[in-house]
């Protein structure tokens, strides 16, 4: 019997997939647990029509992103920090706060989930640091973290 996997199930196939099981196991586990759903040719359709949709809805996402990186990539933003003797910076930048100052100064809406930051930046000066708007496209910013006069 053909099956439409519904879920990802271990050692049968990833979602989405036709997969041909026996009769037993697709009616006593698959279709009964909600796993699956016959593959008549009604619900192919569907299937092919959803995959046509999250196609369509990917390829918008890394146009998206594209444009995205395309107006962020080489910006400059400047965050001011409280500043102690010889220049050492009390607390540290962290992506919360590149992420507002991006949006502040830009105009830019940024997750801050995406930017990449190995260690949160502690000292003054300029700092390349990379966002990752999605899977294939990064984008790289400079942050000049500058003493609050």
């Amino acid at each position: 019997m053909k099956v439409i996997l519904l879920q990802d199930v271990k050692s049968l196939g990833k979602k989405g997939e036709v997969v041909e099981v026996s009769e037993g196991y697709a009616r006593n586990m698959l279709l009964k647990k909600g796993l699956g759903k016959q593959a008549t040719s009604q619900n192919m359709n569907d299937l092919k029509l959803q995959k046509a949709n999250e196609e369509k809805m990917a390829r918008e996402a890394l146009a998206a992103a594209q444009k995205l990186g395309g107006e962020l990539d080489g910006r400059q933003i400047s965050i001011a920090v409280k500043t102690g003797g010889a220049g050492r910076v009390f607390g540290s930048v962290s992506s919360k706060e590149i992420a507002e100052e991006i949006k502040n100064q830009l105009g830019l809406e940024v997750d801050r989930k995406k930017i990449l930051l190995d260690t949160p930046i502690k000292t003054l000066g300029t700092t390349e640091v990379a966002v990752k708007l999605h899977a294939k496209v990064t984008a790289q910013i400079k942050v000049s973290v500058t003493a609050l006069a």
